[in-house]
């Protein structure tokens, strides 16, 4: 804590006693501010006092020699000093003072890969609208809770390929994953294996001291060039864990609609087998998520599990401006007894 250097002209400046600057300010002892508008009463139990203890002597005047004068107005100003000494004095007392706080925040963000899958049996609609726009409302929402983690996005349906390197510009995760439709990979079918390669292939210079990998999908492994398991062992030889999501419910659920208008339904079953067997191997867990609510709180739970942690640093510079107005204080007392010596104060009433 310091006081700020300022030289004569700038404390003589009527900007002090501004709206602005005392708004401005933070007030280390404020209790003595509410003393302020009590000085007017010390001189009103002053006059009371005057009035009934001073010696009167009584004169006779007519009409016409008593005569208003704007002189006698100057009896005011020495009482008008000396309730701004207070006023000054009681400012100082309660210490205004500036503070300028910065924080620094650390954080050694950790690697995220959100695979999901895209295939058609994506846009089934027993989420709403459907299981693929879900997903990503989502995981942006997820991304929306990260702080300076580095995260990529790999899509899959028959094939996988990456949509977006791991990076810290989340505006640009936003807009991918906004234009993630299901029809960007063409060849049909469900390749869980290839996803996870190419993600691990995203991940392999990574430095990261934590790798996560979140596995999305509604179906079993059914195409690619490569098992689930294979790749999943590889990723784990990287220090990747994988997370596996299993989104969709089991029965009769809706699908389209045929030409009349009307919602068709098809039958869904999920064997949850791969998913689980690839988040055990990883050193992950595996979900099974019924709803958009269900997703969203295995989002949450991610998000808790894999948080990177974040150091904080406070620096707070502190000025005091206490002495400004003790200064103008002591003008004001100054100017006080200066009065007192002058034709505009009466000696004798005080």
């Amino acid at each position: 804590m310091k006081s700020q250097n300022i030289n004569i002209w700038e404390w003589f400046s009527l900007d002090w006693f501004s709206l602005t600057t005392y708004k401005s300010f933070v007030w280390e002892h404020h209790d003595f501010l509410y003393l302020v508008p009590f000085i007017p009463l010390l001189l009103l139990i002053r006059w009371i006092i005057y009035l009934k203890f001073r010696q009167k002597l009584e004169f006779a005047f007519t009409s016409t020699q008593i005569r208003s004068n704007p002189i006698t107005w100057l009896r005011f100003i020495p009482d008008t000093f000396f309730c701004l000494f207070i006023a000054m004095l009681l400012i100082a007392f309660a210490r205004p003072q500036r503070s300028n706080e910065q924080v620094e925040f650390y954080s050694e963000g950790i690697d995220i890969m959100i695979c999901l899958d895209i295939s058609e049996s994506m846009l089934i609609e027993d989420f709403k609208p459907n299981r693929l726009e879900s997903a990503k409302k989502v995981a942006t929402k997820f991304i929306e809770g990260r702080f300076q983690d580095r995260i990529g996005l790999v899509i899959f349906a028959g094939d996988a390929f990456s949509l977006c390197p791991l990076t810290t510009d989340y505006e640009l995760l936003y807009s991918y994953l906004n234009d993630i439709k299901y029809d960007l990979i063409q060849k049909p079918g469900t390749a869980i294996g290839s996803a996870i390669a190419v993600g691990t292939n995203r991940m392999l210079e990574s430095r990261s001291k934590t790798k996560v990998m979140i596995v999305i999908s509604d179906g079993e492994n059914t195409a690619g060039n490569i098992d689930p398991i294979t790749s999943t062992k590889l990723a784990q030889a990287y220090g990747i864990k994988i997370y596996t999501i299993g989104v969709g419910q089991d029965g009769k659920v809706p699908f389209g609609k045929d030409m009349f208008g009307n919602v068709q339904y098809v039958e869904n079953t999920m064997n949850e087998s791969t998913l689980r067997q690839i988040a055990e191997t990883a050193s992950g867990r595996y979900y099974r998520a019924a709803s958009v609510n269900s997703l969203q709180e295995i989002f949450s739970r991610i998000d808790k599990y894999e948080k990177a942690e974040i150091k904080e640093t406070r620096f707070k510079d502190t000025r005091d401006f206490y002495f400004v107005y003790l200064y103008w204080a002591i003008t004001f007392l100054l100017l006080w007894l200066l009065c007192k010596n002058t034709f505009i104060t009466n000696a004798l009433e005080d």
